[in-house]
């Protein structure tokens, strides 16, 4: 396929993807924080806390209904750019994006009408439930549409029909319980519960920066700083456990994450430094220019074992007989095995040689488990970009880091001590809201970026999976998208900036 094509495709999903994460973190957590403050309201009946759940109750409206219209895009791209891999898998993929529609989505965009026009017309506890249900509803989403990534990351609980020449789902418990799933899905709402909960104590710190309605500032900062502190112990959490499975299930994601070219026992993290540009599998270079690691800690990180071997991108690439690591060269090998059975197999059962569509068929099966690889053209394809993996993974943790400080500082000095005379703080908490939407993309790019080449993990390379169409009209889409979601985005902007100026006085 035109490479050219390829990478536009790429380029096209990758646009809509950032642009679609921008809005999904703070619904993902805004709806609980929402959900939270609501409850205080009809426990304690405190007119302040219901003025306080409306304000932010509109700003979660304004940015659910703009991620609603990316949202919808992006899956209709899996039909139009990418129809090989709907093709491939699309029995496997399809089945929870199905899920998500029929149940998560319309549960939430069900309730959220009661949530957001129902003050008046149902009755308190009512309400809340419709507002928990909105919350629920919208984390559902992201499980549904997290499972389907999770298998695309470690494809189970499915089975490959010839005849067909697509994947056929066998076990629809296996894809939703894999634990890589299950640690994505985590540790993806995780970072959309820190986001939403900077977004909430940052725009709180702007108010008590102006000494602007200081009561309502001080409590959505209280619930803000100890949603957001819980946020990121649990996101530390189900980091590790992401970290491990990525160790297990994709070891050269991993490699590249820490531009970790020899593979070596007791491995450390790197924990600041900075890539050699001009290292590559094939030569000596130092693969870095300054470093700082951390002994131990790749290797703690990725198998939970101080003294593990962690192998690197040699390792994976070249093989490893002593480790018993397989080279990416066999695996091609036994991939074009893979593909040329199925050829074979289609041939004899066209031509009506049940023994020789049989022999071909186990041949298949055997190798299948390579198959992408047989499309694979150089064993040094399988690397993914290793310095936009490397420094979005680094990014992602220092940022992280800061984020879990900064809502200990928030939380101790918005009860102990009166926050507004530390004004240094509070802009750091305002500050830190462009760094959440940053830490949260980075993430995003490990994942993805992390991966590559494939849109399947060794089932399907990116350039199979996309579909045979004119260059041009993928480019004209692509602008057009770019010109699209920006607007939305600085509609959004203005939209939210409009209302945080006017306060929560103004919703009342």
């Amino acid at each position: 396929m035109e490479e050219h094509l390829v990478d536009w495709s790429r380029a096209q999903f990758a646009l809509t993807a950032i642009y679609h994460f921008l809005f999904v973190p703070l619904t993902l957590g805004l709806g609980f924080i929402v959900a939270i403050m609501e409850t205080i309201y009809v426990r304690t009946g405190s007119e302040e806390w219901k003025k306080i759940t409306k304000f932010w109750m509109t700003l979660f409206a304004i940015n659910f209904a703009i991620g609603v219209a990316t949202g919808l895009i992006m899956e209709f791209e899996f039909g139009t750019n990418w129809a090989n891999y709907s093709w491939f898998v699309g029995d496997i993929f399809g089945a929870p994006l199905a899920v998500e529609g029929i149940l998560a989505f319309f549960m939430e965009s069900t309730f959220f009408a009661v949530m957001f026009f129902g003050w008046n017309k149902v009755g308190k506890r009512f309400h809340l439930v419709s507002t928990w249900l909105v919350a629920v509803g919208s984390n559902l989403s992201a499980l549904w549409i997290l499972v389907a990534n999770g298998w695309m990351q470690y494809p189970v609980g499915m089975t490959f029909n010839p005849d067909t020449v697509r994947n056929e789902m066998t076990n629809f418990w296996e894809v939703l319980f894999s634990p890589v799933a299950i640690s994505k899905f985590l540790h993806t709402i995780g970072s959309g519960y820190m986001v939403s909960a900077l977004f909430v104590t940052g725009i709180s710190a702007w108010y008590l920066l102006r000494n602007r309605d200081v009561l309502f500032a001080k409590r959505s900062m209280i619930v803000g700083a100890t949603f957001g502190f819980v946020a990121s112990l649990f996101l530390t959490l189900s980091g590790d456990e992401s970290a491990h499975q990525v160790a297990l299930k994709q070891p050269v994601k991993l490699a590249a994450m820490e531009g970790l070219y020899e593979g070596r026992e007791s491995a450390g993290i790197v924990a600041v430094g900075i890539l050699n540009g001009d290292k590559n599998l094939t030569n000596d270079l130092e693969p870095y220019h300054f470093e700082i690691e951390i002994p131990y800690a790749l290797s703690l990180l990725g198998y939970h074992d101080a003294n593990a071997y962690v192998p690197g991108l040699r390792d994976l690439v070249y093989g490893n007989e002593e480790r018993g690591i397989i080279s990416t060269a066999e695996k091609m090998r036994r991939g074009r095995i893979a593909v040329n059975a199925l050829e074979a197999y289609k041939e004899a059962k066209k031509g009506g040689d049940i023994l020789k569509a049989a022999e071909a068929k186990k041949l298949l099966d055997e190798n299948m488990k390579y198959f992408g690889y047989g499309h694979i053209k150089a064993a040094e394809d399988v690397v993914p970009p290793i310095a936009l993996t490397f420094y979005t993974f680094h990014i992602m943790v220092t940022l992280g880091g800061w984020f879990l400080l900064l809502f200990a500082l928030l939380l101790f000095y918005v009860t102990k001590r009166d926050i507004s005379a530390y004004p240094l703080l509070l802009r750091s908490a305002l500050w830190s809201i462009p760094l959440g939407y940053i830490a949260a993309e980075a993430g995003w790019i490990v994942a993805e970026v992390g991966r590559q080449p494939w849109a399947i993990q060794d089932l399907m390379p990116v350039g199979i999976a996309a579909t045979k169409i004119a260059t041009t009209n993928v480019q004209i889409s692509f602008w057009l998208f770019a010109i699209l979601f920006t607007l939305l985005l600085i509609a959004e902007i203005r939209i939210m900036t409009k209302q945080i100026k006017i306060g929560p006085e103004g919703g009342h």
